[in-house]
Order: structure tokens, then C-alpha cells, then sequence
């Protein structure tokens, strides 16, 4: 006898519904640490002292100068960096196995197939079916992923100190995210979709293509058409600030009059700039926790390293590379899916790689190239990083700002990590390589009078009242541009 429609939906929708209301249940009884993080969270804000063997002299070492800005961090703010950026990495683990749990479930509940089928009856158009398809997709997974992302995104940020954003306001911007995947993905799978229906043999190679297209219209279009829906951008007025930003782009090379000012610290504590844009759209951006928190020579030496990255084109560095790894990545989904479905998928439900209805498996098998591939990624981008700090240092002249800078970011960075580690885990420099590469470039532009050239941008030093920076955003003293 046929079981009827209520009771076989109840029987699909019931482990979906325990297992979301048990990881939500587990977040929020995690909520009374928060209090207790921020409270104890160790500030960094306004000018940091020059440490005495950093301090420019004929006898400059820049292993010693490096060693002492490190100690400028007491024990407990260096054991709360390495806690949170520790955790991350069990993060990162648990998200993958997260979303491989996710694709599971959508795959042996056959309710991915169920999706297609609602779409096809709706539609015959299989553009249409794979945006209706695409529309499900995006709210059913958001749910699904709630109790992780609100952990992740508010509890733990919360706990450490680093968010400001009550709950209805995170709340709020999770849902702006949500329509802006529902605008976005019903696009981006009809593109890849059709892809694979017209080159069932060669997709792999025309969808990497494919892919790099749309991840760089949104890299350059993101900060000027997306951000700006969360935060408000207004033109930068302090000319104390503005002034230096703007002699930096211009002797560089890079096409703007105006610098514009974010409030990203409705959101959190951390730092961040910007530039980006093409086609009459490029600006210099920088969030309002980088003028309240950050003193002159520390906003240039950010501002510097965020020119460097437009100018030594870097975006359009990346995206080749980003191809060979998608690509690589689209080969392995090519030879892994009908293996995967012909041995554990015969009650799935899904026809072929070309059916909707199996991209949960195509998004594991994605999910399982892209976490192996971490240190390759994460080794392109930091070198992009590193040619940005370096012509930073050599456009701003500011060591001592860049190195500052670095502890700042040590909030949310651990310090110093050990080579392996940072070769895996880091997608930037390590505070340590910053701060060394700093004191290098400090060391090899020292004039006879132990200063650093030039002599109208020295390092404030740290017996001044007030830094420039302060007095310049006329308030005391994150991703996220490159940092």
C-alpha cells in the first residue's frame, strides 16, 4: 500500500528539521560566553610606541627590531590570537564536513531530485527549470547551514571581541546575502548548466572559463555595486587623510580624485581597504575603523599596500591561475561524478551530470577538490599579498606603520605561526613576515643620521601626545581590501 504524500514528506523533512534544530540548540547555548569574550579582549586601538631596538640607529638590526615589536604584544593578547585563529582551522574542517553532510542529505532523501521534479512541472524550458531548481537550492541550503553560519558569524566573532553588530542587524544582512544568492545563482547555473548540456565531453574546460568570467565581474564589480548595500559610503572630508591617500594614487599612477569612507564598524572592530573597479567605476575605499583606530602612518602604510595591488594588476594575475585550478577542479568533478553516482547514487534519483538535480554532488565533489587544494590557493594569494606589502613599504615610506599595522591585524591573525602552518593556513603573510620585511626595508633606507628617508614622512614617534591619524579623523585613536 502507498504511504500517503503527508506522511512520506514528514519522513523526508524530519531528519532535516532535527538536525537543524539540534546544531541551533547547541549555538545558542553558547551565547553566555559571548559577554565574557568581549569583555576581555585586549585593544590595540590608537598609536603603538616604536620599541627601542626598532628604533632607527647606524647599529639597526632588523632581527632584533622584529623580535621587539613582537614582544610589544603581552601574553594574553598573543594566546587570544592564537586561540581564534587556531580555531579556525577546526572551522574550516567542520564546514567542509558540514557541507559534505548537507549534499548527503539533499542526495539520500531524493530531495534534490524532488526539487527538479517541482521545477520541471512547472516549466519545460530547462533554463527556467535550472533557475526554479536554483531558487530552492539557495533558501533550503541557507537553512540548513543557519546553525554553522550564526556560530561562526556572530557567536564566535561575539565571544572574541571582533563584532559589534547585535543580532538583529546580522540577522538583517544574512538575509540581504540570501537575496543576492537569489539573484545571482539562478544566473550563475543556468550559464554552467548550459554549458555542460552544449559540450557534454569538454564542459569541464569552456565552464572553468566560464567561471573565471563570472568570478571577475564580480571581484570588480563587488565593491562598487554590492558593498554598498550593506554599509554606507560617503566621500572622505579630513584633508589631513585624504591629502596623503590621494599624492600616494596619483604618484602611482592610479586613476582617482576622490577617497571614499565606509562604516564597517556598524559590523566589527576590524581594519580594512580597498581599491578596485574598472570602466569609469574605480575608487579608494577604506572603512571608518581604520581612521578611529589607526594613526596617519598606519593608514598610509594600509592605503600604500592596497595601490599596490591595482597597480601591480593583481586581479588580473589571479585569474589565470584561478582557471588552472577551476579547471582542475571541473576535471575532477568529470571524472568523479558518474563513478560516485553508479556506485552509491542509484536511489538518488539523478540522471547524469547534466541533470540539476545532482549538484549537490557536483558541489562535494567541488568542495573536496577545492579543501585540497587550501595551500595552493592560499600560496596565491599571499604571494600577490606579499608584492603589495613590499610596494607598499616602497610608495608609503612608512615601516614603522606598516609594522604597527601588523600587530593590529594580530587580532585576528596569529602572529607567528611555524612555515608549514603558514604555508597551508595563511592567505597573507604572517604578522611576523610582515613585520620582517618592514624592518628590512627599514634597515636598507636608513641615512647617515640614522633616520629613514624621507625626511618629511618620518615614523611618529612615540612620545607624541596624539597621533596624526587621530586628529585627522577627528575621533580616538575586515577580507576587506588586502590588508
Amino acid at each position: 500500500m502507498q504511504q500517503p504524500s503527508k506522511v512520506r514528506s514528514f519522513r523526508v523533512m524530519a531528519p532535516l528539521l532535527g538536525v537543524f534544530l539540534g546544531l541551533l540548540l547547541v549555538v545558542l547555548a553558547a551565547a553566555p560566553a559571548v559577554a565574557q569574550g568581549e569583555a576581555s579582549r585586549g585593544d590595540l586601538s590608537g598609536p603603538i610606541p616604536v620599541p627601542a631596538a626598532a628604533q632607527a640607529s647606524p647599529t639597526f638590526d632588523p632581527e632584533a627590531a622584529t623580535q621587539a615589536y613582537l614582544d610589544v604584544l603581552s601574553a594574553s593578547q598573543k594566546q587570544r590570537s592564537d586561540s581564534y585563529f587556531e580555531g579556525g582551522y577546526w572551522l574550516q574542517l567542520l564546514s567542509f564536513l558540514y557541507g559534505l553532510g548537507i549534499a548527503w542529505l539533499l542526495l539520500g532523501t531524493r530531495l534534490s531530485a524532488r526539487m527538479r521534479d517541482v521545477a520541471e512541472r512547472i516549466t519545460r524550458r530547462g533554463p527556467l527549470r535550472t533557475a526554479l531548481y536554483a531558487l530552492q537550492y539557495v533558501v533550503l541550503t541557507a537553512l540548513l547551514s543557519f546553525p554553522l553560519t550564526v556560530y561562526a558569524g556572530f557567536f564566535r566573532e561575539h565571544q572574541y571581541g571582533l563584532a559589534t553588530q547585535g543580532f538583529g542587524g546580522w540577522l538583517r544582512d544574512q538575509a540581504l546575502e540570501l537575496g543576492i544568492g537569489l539573484i545571482l545563482m539562478p544566473v550563475v547555473l543556468m550559464v554552467f548548466y548550459g554549458v555542460i548540456r552544449k559540450a557534454p565531453k569538454t564542459w569541464w574546460i569552456w565552464g572553468a572559463g566560464a567561471a573565471v568570467v563570472l568570478l571577475a565581474f564580480l571581484m570588480l564589480i563587488g565593491p562598487v555595486y554590492i558593498d554598498p548595500l550593506f554599509n554606507t559610503y560617503k566621500p572622505l572630508e579630513d584633508p589631513a587623510v585624504k591629502a596623503p591617500i590621494l599624492s600616494l594614487a596619483r604618484a602611482n599612477g592610479v586613476p582617482v580624485d576622490e577617497v571614499w569612507e565606509f562604516d564597517a564598524s556598524r559590523q566589527s572592530n576590524r581594519i580594512s581597504a580597498n581599491v578596485s573597479g574598472f570602466l569609469g567605476t574605480m575608487s579608494v575605499r577604506l572603512n571608518d575603523n581604520l581612521l578611529k583606530r589607526c594613526t596617519l602612518p598606519e593608514i598610509k602604510a594600509v592605503m600604500a599596500h592596497e595601490l599596490g595591488h591595482y597597480v601591480l594588476n593583481h586581479i588580473y594575475e589571479m585569474l589565470p591561475l584561478f582557471a588552472l585550478v577551476l579547471a582542475g577542479g571541473f576535471a575532477f568533478v568529470r571524472f568523479g561524478f558518474d563513478r560516485v553516482l553508479r556506485r552509491w547514487g542509484g536511489g538518488w534519483g539523478v540522471r547524469g551530470i547534466g541533470d540539476v538535480a545532482g549538484l549537490p554532488l557536483l558541489g562535494a565533489l567541488l568542495t573536496v577538490y577545492m579543501f585540497a587544494m587550501t595551500p595552493v590557493l592560499n600560496t596565491i594569494i599571499r604571494t600577490n599579498e606579499a608584492e603589495a606589502d613590499l610596494f607598499g613599504l616602497n610608495a608609503a615610506r612608512e615601516p614603522d606603520g606598516f609594522a604597527s599595522t601588523a600587530l593590529k591585524l594580530s587580532e585576528y591573525r596569529k602572529l607567528d605561526p611555524g612555515p608549514v602552518e603558514e604555508w597551508i593556513f595563511y592567505d597573507h603573510p604572517s604578522g611576523r613576515s610582515r613585520i620582517h620585511m618592514a624592518m628590512v626595508w627599514k634597515a636598507e633606507n636608513l641615512d647617515l643620521d640614522g633616520d629613514t628617508a624621507p625626511q618629511q614622512m618620518p615614523v611618529a614617534p612615540a612620545e607624541e601626545p596624539a597621533a596624526q591619524g587621530e586628529q585627522a579623523g577627528g575621533q580616538p585613536g575586515p577580507a576587506s581590501g588586502g590588508e
